[in-house]
């Protein structure tokens, strides 16, 4: 009885190992098949003041905006 057991774990094995082998060329096939972007601009991420990820760049500030609030606030007092 446990040379019958014997054969059918190899054979369980075996089938283990065609599965994963199989998968795995799925897996590498799939991944030749996508498109591959070496350009810069596709690797560049930005993070903003909150610590968010984005792609596309932060807005400019404009410092000249931000003195003339503080000179009008000046000039109030």
């Amino acid at each position: 009885m446990s040379k019958n057991q014997n054969t059918f774990i190899k054979k369980q094995k075996a089938e283990l190992k065609r599965r994963k082998k199989k998968e795995k060329k799925e897996k590498m096939q799939a991944r030749k098949d996508q498109p591959k972007s070496g350009k810069l601009e596709d690797m560049i991420m930005y993070v903003d003041e909150f610590g968010n990820f984005s792609e596309t760049p932060p807005e400019p500030e404009d410092p000249k905006g931000k003195k003339s609030n503080q000179q009008n606030s000046n000039k109030s007092q």
